[in-house]
């Protein structure tokens, strides 16, 4: 029986050895998932950001590029610092910042890297780069940030900043990752799709420190990231400065539209900001700056402040007369200013000297035959059918809602329905007394600086407008651009209909804004004055130049500046005068403007 034993025994070992070697073999060729498992373990995939698209002006002048940027990375397993104090001074950190980061690091992997110090421009790294030898697990991941060559347009351009949990749940189609970075607000915001690029990817092989060894396979599986698209703005880069220039101290609107195309030249908003400020490392302490400015540099007034119109609305009244039938040529009123305060001149006046002098009770009572059409013997009820059948007109004039400019949060302004006023005073209990207001461009009726331009344009072409929008191209080629902004809006009043206004308004110019008055160009605008129940009226003046062949309509709106024919007038003439002829011949006037006194 003893003799058996060593028997015994190597046949265990031979069984057991021979289990040991099939599951080896099923592990080593028959199932690749531990094979797969381990590569994983040493595979590092390193995203390989793409270089964001850049952006130019009308004539190619760079306006927005990329400037490189580095992020410290760390390896936890690898990171050990002697002297945390030292460490903290070269780097200019503070300790809680390092313990922060080092712990999230750590949570999210020890051996895969994480950024410990984000975005350091080319000045500190030049500073730091000769320390980092002497603390082990550190490296430097380079990535590129937005650059502005001219502190300028910051408001139509928009910046980037890095992508909120809430952005990440909406993005479907996965592209983004907690720390990239995207387009927060204008231009950027918009075209974010084409200004991104493609993200590549490269994969290298890393010892189980962490310590990269190489690409994997000598790259095979690597991918190349793909620049974003560039952009080709519709901004006049001279125009838009020479316009920051007269606006500087002041708070309010400049937008200036090419009539044919609507391609937006210039777009001011004031105050604003330099666009460099929210770049880099200082992102967030900036913002917060900038967002608690009493003076709101961040609020886009152009698309987003919302006023009445005042006199400039006239015109739409107008015109919408004309094409009910309502007005014609020859239909005359007297200044009654019984009926609404007015300012001396000739009457009665017909429509053309109603446009040329901006007569308050003509409007009155024009727009109280609009409404009140007589088509019910109840008082109430004809003010309720009146009032929506007007508005129908009105909103053809790109009012009332957003025009659907390339920029985000657009606000759309208010033409009052009859709903409006059911909710305010109850189902038939208001009629044209109530509303008279709107005659003027007053009471409940709101626009936006974008929308007064564009009804400049809408003057100037005789009908029509397309869709202000604020790029030309996409890589060159003018059809990449949204089919919306090639496409003709028609306003639904004949084009026969505008040839009084537009002599109206060239000789509005002589009598309300005799100061816009340009040697050689003949300027056809409309002031206005809005009512400011807080403080000093607003200035007010669209216009629309050369009258026979125009290039631009601008819109100029100056807050607690007074009358129209001051502030705003001066503006737009300086503009147009800039935008035409490239040059100033008037410098007194520009010097008006930029001192501000207008109110003395």
């Amino acid at each position: 029986m003893n003799d058996q034993r060593p028997f015994i025994i190597i046949i265990a070992i031979i069984l057991v050895g021979l289990a040991l070697l099939t599951k080896l073999f099923l592990i080593q060729v028959a199932d690749d998932s531990f094979l797969k498992r381990a590569e994983r373990n040493a595979i590092q995939r390193v995203v390989d950001h793409p270089y964001r698209g850049l952006v130019y002006d009308r004539k190619g002048r760079i306006m927005v590029y990329n400037n490189p940027i580095f992020d410290l990375m760390i390896i936890p397993k690898e990171f050990s610092v002697k002297d945390t104090a030292k460490f903290c001074e070269i780097f200019q950190i503070s300790k809680e910042h390092l313990i922060e980061s080092y712990t999230a690091a750590r949570k999210y992997s020890p051996v895969k890297p994480s950024p410990l110090i984000k975005q350091i421009s080319t000045t500190d790294f030049a500073r730091i780069q000769n320390y980092l030898i002497d603390y082990p697990g550190l490296f430097v991941m380079t990535r590129a940030i937005r650059s502005y060559p001219q502190p300028s347009s910051a408001n139509a351009l928009g910046y980037i900043g890095e992508i909120s949990p809430g952005q990440l749940e909406r993005d479907t189609l996965k592209y983004y990752r907690q720390g990239d970075y995207v387009g927060l607000s204008g231009i950027e915001g918009f075209y974010e799709n084409q200004l991104r690029g493609v993200k590549g990817v490269k994969y290298k092989m890393v010892n189980v420190r962490g310590i990269d060894k190489g690409p994997f396979k000598n790259g095979e599986y690597d991918t190349a990231s793909v620049a974003g698209h560039n952009l080709t703005s519709t901004i006049d880069l001279d125009l838009q400065q020479y316009g920051e220039m007269l606006m500087a101290g002041k708070r309010g609107s400049v937008v200036a539209i090419e009539p044919k195309t609507g391609e937006v030249l210039a777009m001011i908003s004031a105050p604003s900001y330099d666009p460099n400020l929210l770049t880099g490392g200082k992102f967030s302490s900036n913002y917060l700056e900038l967002n608690q400015d009493e003076s709101r540099p961040l609020f886009n007034r152009p698309i987003m402040a919302m006023y009445p119109p005042g006199s400039i609305f006239k015109i739409v009244q107008s015109l919408v007369g004309l094409q009910m039938g309502v007005l014609t040529p020859n239909t005359t009123y007297s200044c009654n200013r019984s009926l609404v305060a007015c300012h001396n001149h000739p009457s009665p006046v017909n429509l053309f000297g109603a446009v040329k002098y901006s007569c308050n009770p003509y409007y009155h009572q024009a727009y109280r035959n609009m409404i009140n059409r007589e088509v019910s013997r109840n008082t109430f009820k004809d003010t309720e059918v009146g009032l929506n059948a007007w508005r129908e007109y009105v909103v053809k004039f790109g009012l009332g809602g957003p025009l659907g400019v390339d920029l985000s949060n657009e606000k759309g302004g208010s033409i009052p329905s009859s709903r409006l006023y059911d909710r305010i005073y109850g189902p038939g209990r208001w009629k044209y007394s109530t509303i008279y207001s709107l005659s003027i461009g007053q009471g409940e009726m709101l626009v936006t600086p974008l929308q007064m331009a564009n009804l400049a344009a809408i003057f100037a072409n005789k009908g029509y407008y397309y869709t202000p929008h604020m790029i030309k191209a996409i890589d060159g080629d003018p059809n990449q651009i949204p089919a919306q902004y090639r496409t003709k809006n028609d306003v639904g009043v004949d084009p026969e209909h505008f040839d009084l206004i537009q002599d109206a308004m060239a000789e509005a110019i002589y009598g309300t804004a005799a100061r816009a008055a340009i040697k050689d160009i003949t300027i056809a605008g409309k002031t206005g004055t809005a009512q400011n129940p807080q403080g000093e009226d607003h200035s007010v003046f669209i216009a629309f130049a050369p009258k026979e062949d125009p290039k631009i309509a601008i819109a100029v709106y100056v807050e607690n500046a007074g009358w129209g024919g001051r502030a705003a007038a001066s503006t737009a003439s300086l503009m147009i005068e800039k935008y035409i002829k490239g040059e100033i011949s008037r410098p007194a006037l520009e010097e008006y403007v930029l001192l501000g006194k207008f109110m003395e």
